[in-house]
């Protein structure tokens, strides 16, 4: 197969209506696993110049408990401190490390100073 240069397959994409795009898309993010931003697609789209890709800042993070360590009973103090667990569920959370610490994710705030209070009382904690 040979290879089509950035003009051609620019060229490629004029010609095509917005369904075909829009299933080449979802084709290629399928092929690729990936995930293809909107402001990036139609800047590619729009005008024959290099497509400048924006990186896009997380604002959702995952606290996941990797160990309670040495100091358990704190650890689950400070579980139920930053969760509404009660003090049966925060000692089978951290009884099952590693776990996410809260249902769903939480912003970069909160991620960061449930880190730090759980690594204080010894936990090893990641956040994704």
């Amino acid at each position: 197969m040979a290879k089509l240069s950035t003009d051609e397959l620019l060229d490629a994409f004029k010609e095509m209506t917005l369904l075909e795009l829009s299933d080449f898309v979802k084709l290629f993010e399928d092929t690729f696993d990936v995930k293809a931003a909107a402001p990036v697609a139609v800047a590619a789209v729009a005008g024959p110049g290099a497509a400048v890709e924006e990186v896009e800042e997380q604002d959702e993070f995952e606290v996941i408990l990797e160990s309670a360590g040495e100091k358990k009973i704190q650890v689950i103090k400070e579980i139920r401190a930053l969760t509404s667990l009660g003090l049966k569920e925060a000692k089978d959370l951290v009884d099952g490390a590693p776990k996410s610490v809260f249902d769903g994710k939480v912003n970069k705030e909160q991620a960061e100073k449930a880190k730090a209070a759980l690594e204080a009382a010894g936990a090893g904690v990641t956040v994704k």
